[in-house]
């Protein structure tokens, strides 16, 4: 619960500095963002990061928001390299960082993902589950971009995706039972497995109507057919 209410705040925050980051508008309000503002391109990243680690413990999902809120709005095309920095300096933060960022630039998602998986793989699955909460679609690039820097966390990758995409949950579980594999290929598993599909049921067909018939058989057959046994007087 704890997990998704972060991810939810994650998604508030960025799809709101998303929308201003298009309109052309300077994030104000933000914090950090007249820090960042200050120094140059090539200095954004580690800047970024450095706000990140002094931020105080309890606050630092938040900050780390809006770091990269006011990061990659300064410079979209730095975004990988503004979350990977964040993710060597913060890896607890990774995901988080990954996830605010993709919302922002989503076209970068793989290489976001990647950027902050190389820089704390053991935060892999988490990685993977924050970015594919934001961009589904992308769920087999982003998962094999980070299986590829970081291959001995197969198995909490493809956890991630799971996690991420409840229709994938029963498809790769099962993949997963038949396999003794203590490390599994996450590219060879996501090409087997195939979404659930949704299941749609068909309301209940509508009562047959009294059918009319010829006169002789005794106007209408009432609904359910007559009962031969018990035939009605003369």
């Amino acid at each position: 619960m704890k997990t998704l209410k972060m991810f939810s705040l994650v998604m508030a925050v960025a799809f709101v500095a998303a929308a201003q980051l298009r309109a052309g508008e300077t994030p104000a309000a933000n914090p950090y963002f007249n820090s960042l503002s200050s120094v140059s391109p090539a200095e954004l990243p580690a800047k970024s990061a450095e706000l990140v680690s002094q931020a105080d413990v309890k606050n630092r999902a938040e900050s780390t928001i809006n770091v990269v809120k006011a990061a990659v709005g300064l410079n979209p095309a730095a975004a990988a390299a503004i979350v990977g920095t964040i993710a060597k300096s913060a890896p607890e933060m990774a995901s988080v960082a990954a996830a605010t960022a993709v919302a922002l630039v989503p076209s970068q998602a793989v290489a976001i993902a990647r950027a902050a998986a190389a820089a704390a793989p053991a935060q892999a699955g988490k990685i993977v589950e924050a970015v594919c909460r934001v961009i589904p679609a992308a769920y087999k690039e982003v998962a094999n971009a980070v299986a590829s820097v970081a291959p001995g966390e197969g198995r909490a990758i493809l956890d991630g995706v799971a996690a991420a995409i409840p229709s994938l949950k029963g498809p790769i579980g099962k993949i997963l039972a038949a396999s003794n594999a203590a490390t599994p290929s996450v590219p060879d598993v996501l090409g087997q497995a195939s979404p659930t599909p949704a299941v749609h049921f068909d309301p209940a067909p509508p009562l047959v109507s009294p059918v009319p018939v010829d006169s002789g058989s005794g106007g209408q057959v009432p609904i359910g057919g007559r009962d031969y046994s018990n035939p009605p007087p003369p």
